[in-house]
């Protein structure tokens, strides 16, 4: 695990899955989920998402970036070989080390283990996520 991970001080619902990896980590809870990078985390609540559905990335997009994208956020984070998945969010919110700040609509792109991506869909109420 990546020692600039900032801990998660305050996590809404019961933790149920967690997994990190050396620059990535994604925690759900029964309410919400957070994606950690180094310095920053990003907190969205289950309720907020609307859709997951799997992401193709266009070759030579294997960084990670946080950029605006037709007027909301869109951030991308993984790497070559990564299966990805788009998480449509109505709202998050951003933790970093300046303090805590509102996003508004915001797409995220992200690798989701199996596993995670059960939890999201049983606890954010979704009846199905499409993996392919």
């Amino acid at each position: 695990m990546n020692r600039d991970f900032i801990q998660i001080k305050t996590l809404e619902g019961d933790l149920k899955i967690s997994h990190k990896k050396y620059d990535f980590g994604l925690t759900v809870s029964t309410r919400e989920m957070v994606l950690q990078k180094p310095h920053v985390n990003y907190h969205i609540r289950l309720e907020d998402i609307f859709s997951v559905v799997p992401f193709d990335p266009p070759a030579a997009r294997g960084i990670s970036q946080l950029q605006t994208y037709y007027g909301s956020d869109f951030a991308h984070f993984g790497g070559p070989g990564s299966p990805l998945f788009k998480v449509f969010a109505q709202k998050a919110t951003i933790h970093n080390r300046s303090g805590i700040f509102p996003m508004g609509p915001t797409e995220f792109v992200m690798p989701i283990h199996p596993d995670l991506l059960a939890a999201i869909s049983r606890y954010g109420g979704m009846g199905a996520i499409a993996t392919e």
